[in-house]
């Protein structure tokens, strides 16, 4: 019997329409105008797919994403729930091993949809960019209208509920010089679990305001002006990039690879029913070198059989080139474990390159930020090299 290529399954990402109602300028999604859904014959195939394959292992998220979730209505979810239940049972699998997710601009989110999120156990989280003058600089409606008092009603309504939530706040070149303002808005607004975006270049957005070199030392300036708030607040906002890099760092813990780099650790699954792999961003995207990176549809390929497919196995080598390119040469592999194959595609071309701009601001600042705050709590008097605590 061959050995099983990846794995094993923690993220089956499905989009349950393309279309969006907002119109945000750095989105990388190409088809945000298409209204078509998700069909239930798609999502039971997609089942099949999933749960038939060697990759389930254990417990998975099943995250409803890749345009605007909440376009459909709640008794989509509600159908899809009885769904996931019922294909679980056909293959003997607990009702736990599916846990439900979704990402919402949170603009149309009212007292319906938190009845729909706390009966069919969904987790939440809210696309927010902070205070309103960074938030409706960027995320507007398709005719042009502010949307933060929107996505506000929308938090309070999960607030009102106690529905746990998160929130993902995408950093452009003009929030850089807010750390206060930002930390401010989450700790006033009572929102204390963030992760913090960088607007990448990527799909449909073919140019970042972060493509400038000169701002990564606002950037960093930015790490360490919100590393100070955090720690005079404790408890107060926790942010994702922070608790990341100091988990690792405090129990000595190394990467070798990270779930965006290994085949079939995510699933990505169209509202037509196509599958890709490795990053969510690269579903739905046509490309020169490879066209779609769509490498089978629900209704007729194995997860196996894509896997030994030879479109697939190229993109799989070039990807596993990338994560040994970075291996060989950067202090910071044991935080990233290779970094993500969309950046190294959208910034070189290919997928066998090293260092990126996203990874530069996504993990080697932060680093370097959390890691001289760490040493400077602990009195030492000059930080460590990177790679004589990450490699």
């Amino acid at each position: 019997m061959a050995a099983v290529i990846g794995g094993p399954l923690r993220l089956l990402v499905l989009q349950p329409t393309p279309f969006c109602n907002l119109d945000c300028d750095y989105c990388y999604l190409p088809s945000r105008d298409d209204r078509s859904r998700l069909s239930f014959e798609i999502l039971e195939a997609t089942l099949e797919r999933v749960l038939e394959s060697p990759y389930v292992q254990g417990p998975f998220t099943l995250l409803w994403h890749a345009g605007e979730p909440l376009a459909v209505p709640p008794a989509f979810y509600d159908e899809a729930t009885v769904r996931i239940a019922a294909a679980l049972d056909r293959h003997g699998l607990p009702r736990g091993t599916v846990h439900q997710s979704l990402q919402t601009n949170g603009i149309t989110l009212d007292e319906a949809w938190c009845d729909c999120f706390v009966r069919n156990g969904i987790h939440v989280g809210v696309s927010l960019d902070g205070p309103a003058f960074l938030h409706d600089a960027h995320r507007r409606t398709r005719t042009g209208r502010p949307t933060h008092a929107a996505a506000m009603r929308g938090i309070a309504w999960l607030q009102r509920r106690g529905i746990p939530f998160n929130v993902i706040c995408v950093l452009t070149a003009d929030a850089l010089d807010h750390a206060d303002a930002l930390f401010e808005f989450f700790a006033e607004s009572g929102i204390g679990e963030v992760g913090f975006n960088m607007e990448e270049t990527e799909g449909a957005n073919d140019r970042s305001s972060l493509d400038q070199p000169e701002l990564e030392a606002r950037y960093q300036r930015f790490l360490e002006r919100f590393w100070q708030r955090t720690l005079a607040a404790p408890g107060q906002v926790r942010l994702r990039e922070f608790d990341g890099i100091t988990s690792l760092a405090c129990t000595d813990q190394r990467l070798e690879h990270t779930d965006m780099n290994q085949p079939f650790v995510i699933v990505n699954v169209d509202a037509q029913g196509h599958i890709s792999s490795f990053d969510p961003e690269l579903l739905s995207v046509h490309t020169e070198r490879f066209g779609s990176f769509a490498f089978g549809h629900v209704k007729q390929d194995a997860l196996e059989s894509i896997a030994a497919s030879e479109r697939f196995q190229l993109v799989q080598a070039e990807i596993a080139a990338g994560v040994e390119a970075c291996r060989s040469s950067c202090a910071y592999f044991g935080l990233c474990g290779g970094g993500a194959g969309s950046n190294k595609y959208w910034e070189h071309g290919r997928f066998d390159g090293s260092q990126t701009q996203a990874c530069r601001y996504r993990i080697q600042l932060v680093a370097d930020v959390v890691l001289a705050g760490l040493e400077n709590q602990l009195g030492l008097s000059s930080p460590a090299p990177p790679g004589g605590m990450i490699g």
